[in-house]
């Protein structure tokens, strides 16, 4: 039940907060002559993160002419990957919430649907430490990307020590960090949930049924010995109550049962 709610849930948040970034960095120029400054160099970008395609204009504090500059990297591959699995997971695990509740009857059929449900988890599970661990790595480079600092060394102006070059607002990058932490978070919820589909499968029942019929056959290989058999011999005279006949004085036989030995009186 809690992988039916939350993995729709997580699965929005995950995608939600990369792919729907924007964000903004603002730097300022200060040249030695002021008509030649910018104190107002606004830097959008947004996902999916492809920075050296964000082109901005900076003074050259040389007369009135700009240059045209570009961020540096691109990190589209880590941030597509991540928005890409999380979009596919939130599909299956509705469509999956579906078939819970509508088709509880089918899913259990020839034991296909656990089996299936079983692997698609486990693949899932393996995608969603991969791409959160890949996004994770590539968020640390696009934060040092749009570092204000870092983004001031690409200016010419500011390699002369008589313009000043600051930093005027940085980046806001909290719902990228969310998003990280949501891709950890639906790796734990789907590794967690490997075992709970692995118990409907036929392996964990026939896992279970195996001892059982091996403790049942073992007291039948005992009761065929022949410590279990009623006689020594052939005719089984030791644990019957039979006699032992002895041929008379007269030619009558004796006997000797579980009585005793019958009087020689009555015999004659």
């Amino acid at each position: 039940m809690c992988m039916v709610i939350f993995a729709p849930l997580f699965a929005i948040f995950a995608f939600a907060t990369c792919g729907g970034y924007s964000g903004e960095l603002r730097l300022s120029v200060d040249c030695a002559n002021k008509s030649e400054s910018d104190l107002s160099i606004d830097i959008a970008f947004a996902y999916p993160f492809r920075l050296h395609q964000v082109n901005f204009e900076a003074p050259t504090c040389e007369g009135k002419r700009q240059e045209k500059l570009a961020l540096i990297g691109d990190f589209s591959s880590s941030a597509e990957f991540f928005v890409t699995i999380a979009v596919f997971a939130f599909l299956y695990s509705l469509a999956a919430t579906v078939v819970y509740i509508f088709f509880q009857n089918k899913y259990r059929e020839n034991n296909r649907g656990p089996l299936i449900d079983f692997i698609v988890t486990v693949v899932f599970s393996f995608l969603w430490l991969v791409s959160s661990s890949a996004w994770a790595k590539g968020l640390s480079d696009v934060k040092v990307a749009t570092d204000p600092d870092e983004v001031l060394l690409l200016i010419s102006a500011c390699k002369q020590q008589s313009n000043k070059c600051l930093p005027v607002r940085s980046p806001v990058m909290s719902s990228l960090n969310t998003s990280v932490v949501f891709g950890y978070l639906n790796f734990i919820l789907w590794a967690g949930n490997i075992w709970f589909v692995f118990k409907e499968t036929g392996w964990h029942s026939s896992g279970q049924r195996h001892p059982a019929d091996t403790m049942e056959k073992q007291p039948g290989g005992y009761n065929q010995g022949g410590y279990n058999q009623d006689s020594y011999g052939p005719a089984g005279s030791y644990n019957q109550p039979g006699s032992y006949g002895q041929v008379g004085e007269y030619g009558q036989s004796q006997s000797y049962g579980q009585s005793g030995p019958t009087s020689f009186a009555n015999q004659i």
